[in-house]
């Protein structure tokens, strides 16, 4: 099943919109999800014997708009909705661990809410065991491209089968976006690097991480990008033309799991394209 969460904004419409075509791809049932989260308002100042009632109210009202859109939009799909009481980003998380994806409008902002991105998506992606996709309220053409992050890390592996996944079901070509960049050290006087020895070894080493992939997807058509560059910088370039941006989450523990790695949070910072972050199982 694949979970949306639904508030009142123009970004959670665009997500419905993304997860019916997805859910109608995966042949997966929808399911809609919003929140109503009294904390902000339960300070006597604030107290108000209606507020609960018109808060809930106005839930069902978003449910029912997003129902239509899933109905008008993709018939076919099998879709109900929920009206849950929590702080949303908790409440999504709970949702999202028997999921197989859960869906989300994003925000892009700027300056220094940009820089923080305290948003309910980016608390959702660092958290959730499913994969957990960003959609940015641009309506973009599509361009029949699905971008995925490779690296040398275990992380990365659950990122490639979702993203071969999603060009299966999209008749989509993969292009896989391998960014490395030299260590300090390397521009000290006294090293030496042979950058064509590095280039060589870097392309193996993605030809190695997709060629598994590849023998269970013979059907899906494989760009291998790798150059030197900064990571967000390369994805987010390719995700310009791409229809998705997949990458991984590195988080580990408790404590590191708080925050995204720099790489998924620069991605759904700065890329123009809806985002999954798919974090290991």
């Amino acid at each position: 099943m694949i979970i949306v969460g639904v508030d009142d904004s123009a970004t959670s419409r665009r997500a419905v919109e993304w997860a019916a075509d997805d859910a109608l791809r995966m042949r997966v049932p929808l399911r809609l999800v919003h929140a109503v989260d009294r904390s902000p308002y339960q300070i006597e100042r604030f107290a108000d014997p209606r507020l609960p009632d018109l808060m809930l109210r106005e839930g069902r009202k978003l449910l029912d708009e997003a129902e239509q859109i899933v109905r008008q939009r993709q018939p076919s799909v099998e879709v109900e909705t929920s009206l849950a009481e929590g702080v949303p980003a908790e409440v999504l998380r709970r949702e999202g661990d028997d999921a197989t994806e859960l869906v989300l409008g994003g925000r892009r902002l700027g300056g220094i809410a940009g820089a923080l991105l305290g948003s309910v998506s980016t608390r959702v992606a660092g958290h959730t065991r499913c994969p957990v996709v960003v959609v940015p309220a641009e309506r973009r053409p599509v361009y029949g491209e699905v971008v995925v992050g490779v690296d040398d890390s275990p992380e990365c592996e659950p990122a490639l089968a979702y993203a071969f996944e999603q060009a299966r079901l999209r008749g989509s070509r993969l292009r896989a976006v391998h960014a490395w960049q030299l260590p300090v050290h390397a521009f000290a006087p006294e090293a030496t690097y042979d950058m064509d020895e590095v280039r060589t070894a870097r392309q193996q080493l993605v030809s190695d991480r997709l060629a598994r992939f590849g023998r269970r997807h013979p059907d899906v058509q494989v760009v291998e990008d790798v150059h030197c560059a900064d990571p967000v910088n390369a994805l987010t370039d390719a995700g310009e033309h791409a229809d998705l941006l997949v990458v991984g989450s590195h988080g580990r523990g408790a404590v590191a799991s708080l925050v995204l790695g720099s790489v998924s949070r620069g991605t759904l910072r700065h890329a123009r394209c809806p985002v999954a972050v798919v974090r290991p199982h």
